[in-house]
């Protein structure tokens, strides 16, 4: 049974240049979640209050998504271009319950 998980990935600081270049690899293993149906959501965090923060960044990432459990979730959060690239500085892997919608 897939339950929901919660990565929270957190950028190194100017992480820009390091996200632009793992990025296709990154948007493909999220494209294969949705494709399977299991992205429930995934987006970047800005560094500045706005949708587009430009040379300011990200200052990390949220996928919620299902897996068959915690180590399932852990071993694809571990995988992901972004970690390999060094983007991320730290990765979170929590089980996540949705309640609304």
């Amino acid at each position: 049974m897939n339950l929901f998980y919660a990565i929270t990935g957190e950028d190194v600081p100017n992480s820009l240049e390091k996200r632009l270049s793992a990025r296709p690899a990154h948007l493909a293993r999220l494209n294969q979640l949705k494709d399977e149906g299991r992205l429930l959501l995934a987006g970047p965090f800005p560094a500045i209050d706005s949708p587009d923060p430009g040379p300011a960044g990200f200052s990390g990432s949220l996928i919620v998504a299902a897996f068959d459990g915690l180590e399932a979730a852990q071993t694809w959060a571990d995988a992901d271009p972004y970690v390999a690239a060094g983007v991320y500085a730290h990765v979170s892997v929590k089980p996540f319950k949705r309640v609304l919608p």
